[in-house]
């Protein structure tokens, strides 16, 4: 696909259907990894957990997202599969949202390993869409340099 041609409806369309069933199951919530975050005992996380949305990341609210963006760095493999469409649609629709650009092109780690190819695509067609605007110039380097050694392999 030429990257000229992507619109913000297309990316959400690939990644909304890429990541259409995924359940949080075992993996960490959003509320648990900022209880995490914030040095909470095995007992606060827990509490923690019980607030977190395990069955349907497309009802997870851009503000709520924006609150929890550290979530980002302490989520496993589960927690990042389920949450990372929530973050990337929140960041196309709003410029306010913090984004998942870092995470995806500088932290690319065991967290992306239960990504199916079709994910990995859907991923990799929101980086090329990136790409293209502005505002992400800063991280244009970067999203080349992950492009190339780990999403488009």
């Amino acid at each position: 696909m030429n990257n000229t041609k992507l619109t913000k409806d297309i990316v959400i369309h690939q990644i909304t259907n890429a990541f259409s069933d995924v359940k949080l199951g075992d993996g960490i919530g959003l509320w648990e990894a900022q209880a995490i975050d914030d040095y909470a005992s095995k007992e606060e996380q827990k509490h923690a957990r019980s607030k977190d949305e395990k069955e349907n990341w497309k009802i997870l609210k851009p503000e709520v997202l924006q609150k929890c963006n550290s979530s980002l760095s302490f989520f496993d493999a589960e927690g990042m599969r389920f949450h990372i469409p929530a973050f990337i649609i929140a960041s196309i629709q709003d410029d306010d949202i913090l984004d998942p650009v870092f995470h995806l092109s500088q932290v690319v780690d065991q967290r992306f390993i239960l990504l199916d190819k079709k994910q990995k695509q859907a991923i990799t067609l929101y980086l090329k869409w990136c790409l293209t605007q502005e505002n992400y110039e800063f991280d244009f380097p970067h999203i080349k340099r992950i492009l190339k050694t780990y999403w488009e392999k």
